[in-house]
């Protein structure tokens, strides 16, 4: 089969460079897991360099086009292809209560998508590598008191340590995307217990930010706060001034006034 043509709607841009597809599998430390799961594999640039390591390698892919070239291409993936959306895709029917890895050179118009399906599935993933537009991954990197910094930044850091690696130059792909790109690498806490109500803690980052230029006190008003825990000078802060630290003791507060989840 010939080379698989990149597709618009699945946001595809395909890496050419072998050196920076080897230094992305190179960013998995394989330390507490034996599986890894590859999303959106394409034509396997990445695939190939995991399939030398050992450990047993899925891919999850949409584009029945390139699931036909990777198994033809790379025996070695002989029933390790899942043809499916990877947003939708019950995992554990791979996986079960498994540990695994995740990597990819992830399509950009869902890589926030894949960011927040892989915290749902913290428990089982202890780390997380890969390739963004480069906003997106300094995103989910970036430290308080950014612009940058927001809803993604919060909620991966409060259960995964966040690095940015290194920046991609568009011209390493085809067709070349409009923007640079960022690898990014995650890795989940020793302790990634929340101290307080989890729904509530998504609640309250969510909502905080959804009105950014607001302080706390305007933000929050939904939350239906008593006029005693309001008058706390937290809330006289900007979401984007709090830490990860300080958004959970935000949120223990809110629960001690008597908020529910």
């Amino acid at each position: 089969m010939e080379k698989v043509k990149a597709k618009k709607h699945l946001g595809q841009h395909f890496l050419k460079d072998e050196s920076i597809a080897k230094a992305i599998a190179d960013t998995l430390s394989l330390k507490g897991y034996d599986e890894v799961l590859e999303i959106g594999p394409g034509m396997g640039v990445l695939t190939k360099y995991l399939l030398d390591k050992p450990i047993n390698t899925h891919v999850i892919e949409i584009d029945t086009e390139s699931v036909t070239y990777l198994g033809e291409n790379y025996p070695k993936l002989k029933d390790q292809i899942i043809s499916q959306d990877f947003l939708k895709y019950n995992i554990n029917e791979v996986y079960k209560d498994k540990q695994f890895a995740i990597i990819g050179n992830f399509p950009y118009n869902i890589s926030t998508q894949i960011v927040f399906r892989t915290l749902e599935f913290r428990d089982q993933i202890p780390e997380f590598s890969g390739m963004f537009q480069k906003e997106v991954a300094e995103r989910i990197c970036e430290k308080k008191g950014s612009k940058a910094y927001g809803i993604l930044s919060v909620l991966a850091q409060a259960f995964y340590i966040t690095e940015y690696l290194f920046t991609v130059d568009e011209n390493v792909f085809i067709p070349p995307p409009k923007v640079k790109s960022g690898v990014m690498k995650m890795t989940r806490k020793e302790d990634y217990s929340l101290p307080c109500g989890e729904k509530l803690f998504f609640t309250v980052v969510k909502t905080a930010f959804q009105q950014r230029r607001k302080t706390l006190r305007n933000s929050l008003k939904t939350l239906n706060l008593t006029d005693d825990l309001r008058l706390d000078t937290i809330f006289d802060k900007r979401p984007e001034q709090l830490s990860v630290e300080e958004f959970i003791e935000l949120t223990q507060k809110i629960e001690a006034d008597g908020v529910q989840s």
